[in-house]
């Protein structure tokens, strides 16, 4: 696959990405919708404090889309997705559909980066 195709491959997924942080997930947080609220006391956590989750997604996703600070961003996400993963495993969530989906999602995430970025490809290359 050329340098090309693997850069834009790589910013489509990075805007997939963002398009379901965004939307999906900070925005009922933000916009305090009431399946926000109730997810979370569902996980166990009915004071939790929403605003600054979704801010943290806010900024952790244009860090992770802005090229000088995607890997800060990258990391500062997984975090996030790392503490939504105990939260689910806590809560006895579904494996699949709930608990390992962070997984899914900061894999994806991941490869976006390492699609879009030289530099994340010469740390963890791809043997053919």
């Amino acid at each position: 696959m050329s340098e090309t195709t693997l850069r834009r491959s790589g910013w489509v997924m990075s805007a997939l990405f963002a398009l379901f942080m965004f939307g999906a997930s900070a925005l009922p947080k933000l916009a305090g919708m009431a399946v926000a609220q109730d997810t979370m006391t569902a996980l166990g956590w009915p004071d939790a404090p929403l605003i600054l989750i979704g801010c943290m997604e806010v900024g952790f996703t244009l860090l992770f889309l802005y090229p000088s600070t995607a890997l800060l961003g990258a990391v500062l996400m997984m975090g996030l997705l790392g503490g939504a993963l105990a939260t689910n495993l806590h809560a006895h969530a579904g494996l699949y559909s709930h608990t390992l989906f962070t997984v899914y999602l900061g894999t994806f995430m991941w490869t976006a980066l390492w699609c879009r970025d030289p530099r994340i490809r010469a740390v963890f290359p791809y043997a053919r």
